[in-house]
């Protein structure tokens, strides 16, 4: 039997799931689902050592429209059935099935989309089991050995193989018992250590600093393979206070089953592939990095950060590692970061007050953080402005900015041509661009020195001035009207 944590809707459902009538209810249903899309590539053979990495980055470097996730398998070494799989939710098309959303082709689409569900929202807390899938295998103690999984080595510079890249980081506040769910990189040490490195700000961070204050060791469960919706909540920024298990739970329209774990009672998805159990230790200090991070550059010093001590690996026959495979854009994971946070951000502006938005888009060349555009239908004096500052200071715009471009509603903010044209001639330098200095960095920063976690903003105003908008140059361009005419008349040749 199973009991919830609140009486707050679990029995609801999402009609018309993507075409199914309920949810998937584990990763490896979601991949039954997208494989019959056609969307996965299955890929034998391949080395964890660098060849895994390498053949994700150049697939997604070559192929960068609807690319296909990649199911690596017979890894050398391994025993059949130990799996990696790379680019869970980088299509709008996969992005679509994992959220339950109407099929889509373009980012912008499922942007729309996620926003119109975010309008009558409601978080859904997991319910607590007895049993699952994740406990087929469990090893204890000193039959801990997490080399027993085929971990990639992913870049060459890298300082060791990393486990946790598309991962879960599960901990619980000591004040509040809050539970929070993070995406942070884990290196291995030794078969029975990990480093676990969290940028400071980041929610996971603040709370091992409780736990050592108190003079306590971090309890931490990882997991390392689960459902893909888990790792969108997980990889961006949910309110502080919320848990991200009740923010998938709320897309799922279901919640998710978890099981409390055997030493620190920390809740892990009961249908997850490999959960690695542990407690981080303030004094006990080993080197992490350095790794190929998500701006394109190694750009986060080596230092000494405290280990996780792995009390438990709780693991499925034949399980699936889920990697996330960062570097230089675009990566296995950059589009759906990019869906993902454009909507967060719309969001935010407007339930800050912001009227007039039309889309909102965080390109890939910047990560999905270092490039934001967002277009507006101008309606007073200020108004870009009003819309610029809160798009780079919301919660989920504000962590390592670095570009806010304020564009017209005719302008596609996911087009790079059109919001280049449009910086290029409605931006006048000296009076529409502006600075927003000490805003929050961080050693992922690759244009700052290690230690310094402020950098600026440029706050880009590339619309038609307000004040004279109506007597700006008309665009040079076919009207609506003319090119529906012209394709009836020609479609032949246009299609």
């Amino acid at each position: 039997m199973s009991t919830i944590e609140k009486d707050t809707g679990s029995g609801k459902r999402a009609p018309g799931y993507a075409g199914y009538n309920e949810p998937h209810t584990d990763l490896r249903d979601w991949l039954e689902r997208i494989e019959r899309t056609g969307q996965m590539k299955k890929i034998d053979g391949a080395d964890w050592n660098l060849e895994i990495g390498a053949i994700a980055e150049m697939i997604y470097h070559n192929s960068p429209e609807n690319p296909p996730c990649l199911l690596f398998d017979n890894i050398p070494g391994y025993e059949e059935g130990f799996r990696v799989l790379s680019g869970m939710t980088n299509s709008p098309k996969r992005l679509a099935v994992t959220l339950g959303l109407p099929d889509a082709d373009k980012g912008l689409d499922v942007v729309q989309s996620y926003r119109d569900r975010m309008k009558n929202f409601e978080p859904i807390p997991s319910r607590t089991v007895t049993s699952g899938a994740v406990l087929e295998n469990i090893d204890r103690d000193e039959d801990v050995d997490i080399y027993k999984f085929p971990v990639p080595f992913l870049h060459e510079l890298d300082g060791g193989r990393y486990v946790g890249t598309g991962d879960l980081v599960i901990m619980k506040d000591p004040d509040t018992d809050w539970v929070n769910i993070g995406t942070y990189r884990v290196m291995i040490h030794d078969k029975k250590t990990l480093g676990l490195w969290m940028s400071p700000g980041k929610h996971g961070r603040l709370i091992r600093e409780k736990y050592f204050k108190q003079g306590k060791p971090c309890p931490v469960a990882i997991s390392v393979g689960h459902d893909p919706l888990l790792f969108l909540a997980a990889g961006n920024e949910v309110n502080y206070g919320v848990s991200e298990f009740a923010y998938a739970g709320g897309h799922r329209g279901m919640p998710f089953d978890i099981i409390e774990s055997e030493v620190h009672g920390l809740p892990i998805p009961a249908n997850a592939e490999i959960v690695i159990e542990g407690e981080i230790r303030e004094h006990d200090l080993l080197p992490e990095g350095p790794f190929g991070e998500w701006t394109g550059y190694y750009a986060s010093s080596v230092r000494e950060d405290p280990v996780v001590h792995i009390q438990r690996i709780y693991w499925r026959n034949n399980p699936i590692i889920t990697m996330a495979r960062p570097g230089r854009p675009p990566s296995d994971y950059s589009l759906s970061k990019c869906v993902i946070k454009s909507a967060m951000i719309w969001d935010e502006v407007e339930s800050a007050g912001l009227p007039g938005v039309k889309g909102v888009w965080c390109h890939e060349p910047g990560g999905g953080r270092l490039f934001n555009v967002i277009s507006i239908t101008q309606a007073y004096p200020g108004h870009a402005k009003q819309a610029a500052l809160l798009a780079a200071s919301c919660h989920a715009g504000n962590y390592l900015g670095r570009w806010v471009i304020v564009v017209d509603d005719d302008i596609d903010p996911s087009n790079l041509w059109d919001v280049t044209w449009a910086m290029a001639t409605r931006c006048d330098p000296d009076e529409d661009i502006d600075i927003i200095r000490k805003a929050w960095s961080g050693a992922l920063d690759p244009r700052k020195r290690v230690g310094d976690n402020f950098n600026s903003r440029a706050i880009v105003d590339a619309c038609r001035p307000y004040e004279w908008k109506d007597e700006f140059p008309p665009v040079a361009e076919s009207s609506p009207d003319l090119k529906q005419k012209t394709y009836d008349k020609w479609k032949d040749l246009l299609d």
